[in-house]
This record gives structure tokens, C-alpha cells and sequence, in this order.
């Protein structure tokens, strides 16, 4: 019995020095077994794998393909239009040991810190290089400036173990300044347009309107002319008829003719005349002018 208490603890101790030499390495990771600080071992297969217990440490890096996005940059194409460039990389631990030699405990963090630095002098030097204008920048030729981004900080990031997938650029945009500028300039063009318009609306609602008051002149000066017309066909007609009448009676008619006459000068009823008495205008009233 008391032969047994003295194994648990043995076998307490053996079972933790077993757990502790045992690792389980992912297949979305890869390890480095570290002694003293040294690199000992590289696992870079999923599945299960030993250590040394207190002597070795291990330590684990992703394996998969990472993202990083840069500051937005300002650069200046070859034609001196200045834009601002945001961009970003895809990457992956490609040389576990010279990550690890490079960056040491600062992993990541130091890594992209580094990388970001790398994207940020490629892509000035790529897109600031002679014949890159703004132009080709926008266009679809900048796949092809992408590329050369993409070798060139390739070339760099290998100093820290990293191989660079993939650059793009997400968004090109003017300065702020520049955009103010551009904007001015566009409201401008749009109000110079609108006054042109304008201008040529004007121009046609004052010829719809000229032709308005034309046409309105040349109605009224036929109406008139077609009045005259008709009022001289109607005094035509009148003095034909007051002729036919003279003709046919002449006595009757300068009867009718002196009674109009008294009719006009005798309106009202304070009418006086003052006219001498043996005036032909009184002919037909004192019964003097011999007529039956």
C-alpha cells in the first residue's frame, strides 16, 4: 500500500513531462521548436510532434495568406498631377526561420510594419517612375504597374521570409485641394452651360414672342382693312339708297331732311335757337315755303 503511494506522484510526473514534450502543430500553422533562444527543429506538416520539456519552447506562426492595407500615399505621375493612392497586399509566411530571424519576438506586428514600409517606397517608385502618367494610372494598364509593385516589394519582403501574393490599388483619388480645385471647375462649367441655356431660351421665347405680336398686327391690320372695306360698302350702299330716294321723290326727301334736322337741333328740353325769322330753316313750320 504504501508501495503505491509513492508511484501516483511518479506517475503524476511523467505524465506531465509527457504532456509538456507533446505539440500539436495545425494545418493552418507552422512551428519553430526554440532552445535557448536557438532555432532547433522546423515543423511545417500538420499533426503531432515532441520536445524536450522545460528546455524547448515552441512557437507557432499562421500559415495562411494574410491581408494588409497601406496608409493612403500621395505620389506624383510624370505629368506633375498629384493623386493619393490607397492600396493593399496580400502576403504569407513563405520562410518561417528567416521570419523569425528577421523580426524575431516581434512577429506580425514588426513584420507588416516593415512590409507596409516596402509597399509605400515600391509603389512611389513604380508609380513615379518616367512615362506613368495619371492617366495610365486610372486606365486599365495599371494591372500592369500592379505587377511591378508586386515583383519589386517581392524582392525586398524575401529578406523578411514573406512572399508577396498579390498588390492592388483600391482607390486613386486627387488631393484635396485638387478636388476643390476640380470641383470649381465643374460647377463653373455646369453654370456656364445653364447660362448658355438660358440664353438660347430667351433668344426663342423672344422669337415665339415676335412672332406672336406679328402675327397679332397682321390680324388687326386685316380686321381693320376688312372693316374699312365693309364700312364703305355700307355708306356705298346708304347713299345709294338716300340717291334712289332724292331721285324718286325729291320734295319728300328734303321734307325727311328737315324733319331729321329739327329732330337733331331740338334735343332736350332747353334747346334755343336764335335765328332770323325768315330763315329757310323754318320752312316746313310756318306753312311759308309754297309747297302742297
Amino acid at each position: 500500500m504504501r508501495k503505491f503511494t509513492y508511484l501516483i506522484p511518479v506517475a503524476v510526473v511523467l505524465i506531465a513531462l509527457l504532456m509538456s514534450s507533446i505539440y500539436i502543430v495545425d494545418e493552418r500553422e507552422k512551428a519553430l521548436v526554440l532552445q535557448f533562444g536557438q532555432i532547433k527543429a522546423v515543423r511545417e506538416e500538420p499533426g503531432l510532434a515532441f520536445k524536450v520539456p522545460f528546455i524547448q519552447q515552441v512557437v507557432k506562426y499562421d500559415d495562411r495568406i494574410l491581408s494588409l492595407d497601406t496608409s493612403p500615399l500621395e505620389v506624383t505621375p510624370s505629368d506633375d498631377r498629384r493623386l493619393i493612392v490607397d492600396a493593399f497586399a496580400r502576403y504569407r509566411i513563405g520562410d518561417v526561420v528567416r521570419f523569425r530571424q528577421a523580426v524575431g519576438v516581434g512577429g506580425l506586428r514588426i513584420a507588416e510594419e516593415r512590409l507596409a514600409d516596402i509597399l509605400t517606397t515600391q509603389t512611389r517608385e513604380v508609380l513615379g517612375s518616367e512615362g506613368v502618367t495619371s492617366d495610365t494610372i486610372l486606365s486599365p494598364e495599371r494591372a500592369e504597374l500592379m505587377v511591378r509593385i508586386r515583383d519589386q516589394a517581392q524582392a525586398r519582403a524575401a529578406a523578411l521570409g514573406l512572399d508577396v501574393i498579390d498588390v492592388r490599388l483600391k482607390q486613386t483619388n486627387l488631393p484635396e485641394q485638387n478636388l476643390d480645385a476640380t470641383f470649381a471647375r465643374m460647377r463653373a462649367e455646369r453654370e456656364r452651360e445653364a447660362a448658355d441655356e438660358i440664353a438660347r431660351g430667351n433668344e426663342a421665347a423672344q422669337r415665339v414672342r415676335a412672332q406672336a405680336d406679328r402675327t397679332v398686327t397682321e390680324l388687326v391690320s386685316d380686321a381693320r382693312r376688312e372693316a374699312e372695306i365693309t364700312r364703305g360698302e355700307a355708306d356705298a350702299e346708304r347713299n345709294r339708297v338716300y340717291a334712289e330716294a332724292y331721285a324718286a321723290d325729291p320734295d319728300f326727301f328734303e321734307f325727311y331732311r328737315s324733319l331729321s334736322a329739327y329732330s337733331k337741333a331740338l334735343k332736350g328740353s332747353n334747346s334755343t335757337l336764335v335765328l332770323s325769322p325768315d330763315s329757310e330753316f323754318f320752312n316746313y313750320l310756318d306753312g311759308s315755303s309754297g309747297r302742297q
